[in-house]
């Protein structure tokens, strides 16, 4: 993780003056028995960095705890509320804006985190500032690039997407026996109601036997390229 996440010193920052940050968000939570606790994190680190080395971001380190709560029954899952997500969210923004940061992208790594949505819809009103990243579109944009053979709806948590950009930049996180873990459940109307629990018994919803290096590779080659309309959009030159 130590490249994934930023070494800046204060006068790297004061020689540049500043810029729009970008923020990982991601979570700690369970990934079935072959992928780390972290692997939103790790995700929502791999693309905020390639965002930050190919738009000249301000990198800034991840929220790693986020809103899990649909995985609270399951082994080494931590949760925040998404009180307590919103209010780390807006302090972070208020505090970026009173240093002179003209901008804000939010990567987030993990479905979960809903709250993001309103909070950057709430702090836009006096003007775009805030984006979330990535979004559907975007999402949809990057599986198509990147060939991915499952659609979005089978692949919800720890399959060919995520295991893909993991095998990519951080394949020592990919333990040995994920590609027996696939798991289908591509409806799950009552999610909400009964959790992850309701839909898998091995944690996982998806087909990490399909994922590949360079899927994950073509994945972030996408997200960078669609970053560059969020960057219009909040007004950043």
């Amino acid at each position: 993780m130590d490249e994934l996440i930023t070494q800046a010193t204060t006068g790297d920052v004061r020689r540049r003056g500043p810029a729009v940050a970008v923020l990982p968000i991601g979570s700690f939570e369970q990934h079935g028995d072959h992928l780390p606790l972290i692997t939103d994190t790790v995700i929502a680190c791999l693309i905020a960095r390639r965002l930050a080395d190919d738009h000249g971001l301000f990198l800034l380190p991840p929220i790693t705890m986020a809103c899990s709560h649909e995985h609270a029954p399951m082994a080494g899952t931590v949760s925040i509320s998404a009180g307590t997500l919103y209010a780390m969210v807006n302090d972070i923004w208020r505090s970026l804006e009173s240093s002179g940061h003209p901008g804000l992208i939010i990567v987030n790594g993990h479905g979960g985190n809903y709250v993001l949505s309103n909070v950057v819809q709430e702090l836009n009103v006096t003007g775009p500032r805030v984006a979330l990243f990535p979004v559907s579109e975007d999402r949809a944009r990057a599986r198509a690039e990147a060939e991915l053979e499952s659609s979005s709806a089978e692949d919800m948590h720890g399959g060919e997407f995520e295991v893909s950009l993991l095998l990519h930049a951080a394949p020592h996180l990919v333990h040995e026996g994920i590609e027996e873990d696939d798991h289908s459940a591509p409806k799950r109307p009552h999610l909400l109601t009964l959790g992850m629990a309701g839909y898998t018994t091995n944690g996982i919803i998806g087909q990490p036997s399909l994922a590949t290096a360079a899927k994950g590779k073509a994945l972030l080659d996408s997200f960078s390229r669609s970053a560059r309309a969020h960057l219009d959009a909040i007004a950043v030159p």
